[in-house]
């Protein structure tokens, strides 16, 4: 009965599906080489997966010959990071370093990725604007969306009655409850051309994270982005600036400042099959 059935959410690509596939894998990975990124490809099974995800249902977990927990790839990012540091950090004084390889979250998704990390870096201008370069050179078009994780953690550290996970689920109707009317102006915030009258009123503390959104905006390769203060990103190493690169409801990329004990590094991923989705419907 399930003799040619693939699970809900696994991938199969042929023909021209496979083909684009392949052409924005080629894109990507030419236009990296030539700012000096080297390719690294990592293990399906890993220990430390829990370091990044911070709902860990999403782990595919299995366990190892001596009956330690590991899981499935759902994140690069740490793991790209730690197997440079701790067991390549004799060989390789490389920082700038990509992968083009899928993970697995639960049940049974699939999810294909080229992976950007730069390590020992902070500026994220200097990944933002390949990232852009990219996606110029496949011809798709979408707006860059600037957040900051330092700024929901502020607020839930000033107002009791919020939770990261408001964030998490953008809350709106909670933020606005608290009748504060900086706050408000925060949340219906997204343009570059509004920050002068918030940054009049807002505490200092979210003035300073402000001004660094408004830094990656101005050194941003491209001019169609959106500010969104009260975003928050479900992965758990994202410290500061934070960028997805969306269309409409579709996410084809995002990525961040982080860190991975004391290593401040800059990183992104791009979706592969979303892109694959959009730029196989723009052809039919």
């Amino acid at each position: 009965m399930l003799e040619h059935e693939i699970p809900n959410g696994s991938k199969l690509y042929f023909g021209a599906s496979a083909k684009l596939k392949r052409e924005i894998e080629r894109v990507a990975s030419d236009i990296l080489d030539s700012y000096g990124y080297e390719e690294i490809v990592t293990p399906i099974f890993s220990y430390q997966q829990h370091m990044s995800i911070s709902d860990e249902t999403k782990l595919i977990r299995i366990n190892d010959e001596k009956n330690n927990p590991i899981s499935l790839r759902a994140d690069s990012t740490i793991d790209v990071v730690r197997i440079i540091e701790k067991r390549l950090g004799r060989n390789t004084t490389h920082k700038k370093w990509f992968y083009v390889q899928p993970i697995y979250t639960y049940p049974t998704k699939e999810q294909y990725q080229v992976g950007v990390e730069y390590m020992d870096e902070r500026d994220l201008s200097s990944v933002l604007n390949i990232a852009n370069e990219i996606f110029e050179k496949l011809e798709v078009t979408a707006l860059i969306q600037i957040s900051n994780m330092k700024i929901p953690h502020i607020l839930v550290e000033m107002f009791d009655e919020l939770t990261l996970d408001d964030f998490r689920h953008i809350n709106i109707d909670k933020f606005l409850s608290l009748k504060v009317d900086w706050l408000k102006k925060l949340v219906y915030l997204q343009h570059i051309e509004q920050l002068d009258e918030i940054l009049d009123i807002v505490p200092q503390s979210i003035k300073e994270e402000l001004l660094k959104m408004r830094e990656l905006c101005e050194k941003s390769s491209s001019k169609n982005s959106v500010l969104a203060p009260m975003y928050y990103a479900n992965m758990l190493y994202y410290d500061e600036l934070f960028f997805r690169i969306i269309d409409k409801n579709e996410v084809y990329a995002m990525g961040g400042r982080y860190k991975n004990e004391e290593l401040t590094s800059v990183g992104f991923a791009i979706y592969t099959d979303e892109i694959i989705e959009k730029k196989g419907a723009l052809k039919d």
